[in-house]
């Protein structure tokens, strides 16, 4: 479950609705144009370097090897219809032949696309639009993006959460094209990143260590296993753990398989010492120990 990724409430022109004709005319050409981004009928005048391409992100890519800047969405001025070549100010039917540039139009975002199925909507609280359906999202003030709705009142809130680099990646998440995924403590990451994050048996959060899924069923299978496994005398001794999280300090028996938080039983422990004996003598101090 997941925050909204990139693409306006629908732009309305404020014209009267089109007949039939100009209707037909407006679809010449639809999603037959564009690039691996986004299907349309126009390519944009980069207003930093006055080159033309089919999208901000074509030519983010492009100068990212080069004279690497990135075009903010909101400055584009001019584009051109792929139709009739005629370069004009941003809107959403071309001044030489009539047709959509785009059947999906945002006047805020400049932001052009022929394939609604995606859901494309504004966010005014975020500032850009993204897809999936305005109906299946809210703007979360405090994580300062749009969330799932499955997530309203159900996730954990962290101050501007999505607008952090990809914790695997590193890719800026606010504006990112991919899926992301909110993890049980409030940190995003992409989907994709997530999943392989997984398939790697990593089962915490890269940032804040706690646990990203529901691990009720490896905690027992570790119940059973450390029940099953006597450890030698002379490593039955207590050592205390931090729990990644509860963030509570316990006072465990030692077993090389693990070490359980007596307050919320979760295995994702750290050990950090012996405690002291009769002598006043105590292991070594080790912080490194993650057992989940």
């Amino acid at each position: 479950m997941g925050g909204a990724h990139l693409a306006g409430d629908d732009a309305v022109s404020g014209v009267d609705a089109p007949c039939d004709g100009e209707v037909e005319r407006r679809d010449v050409g639809k999603m037959e144009h564009g690039c691996e981004h986004y299907r349309r009928r126009c390519k944009i005048v980069a207003p930093c370097c006055n080159q033309v391409f089919p999208c901000r992100h074509c030519h983010n890519e492009a100068t990212a090897s080069g004279d690497r800047h990135t075009i903010c969405r909101q400055d584009v001025e001019k584009v051109i219809c792929l139709l009739c070549d005629a370069e004009q100010p941003v809107s959403q039917v071309c001044v030489s032949c009539g047709v959509n540039m785009g059947q999906y139009y945002c006047d805020i975002c400049k932001f052009y696309d022929d394939d609604t199925e995606k859901g494309q909507y504004h966010c005014y609280d975020c500032g850009i639009c993204r897809v999936g359906g305005k109906e299946n999202f809210f703007h979360c003030v405090k994580c300062g993006s749009c969330y799932s709705v499955q997530l309203l009142d159900h996730h954990q809130c962290v101050e501007n959460s999505m607008k952090q680099n990809c914790p695997i990646c590193y890719e800026y998440l606010f504006d990112s094209l991919q899926g992301t995924r909110v993890l049980n403590c409030g940190h995003t990451m992409h989907l994709q990143c997530f999943e392989e994050m997984v398939g790697h048996n990593k089962y915490t959060c890269p940032i804040c260590s706690k646990t990203a899924l529901d691990m009720t069923h490896q905690w027992e299978v570790l119940d059973q296993e450390i029940e099953a496994t006597i450890m030698p005398p002379v490593y039955r001794y207590k050592i205390w753990v931090l729990c990644n999280d509860c963030n509570k300090v316990s006072e465990v028996n030692f077993h090389v398989i693990g070490h359980k938080c007596s307050h919320c039983n979760s295995y994702n422990t750290r050990s950090t010492s012996r405690p002291a004996d009769s002598s006043g003598s105590s292991s070594p101090t080790d912080s490194s120990d993650n057992n989940l």
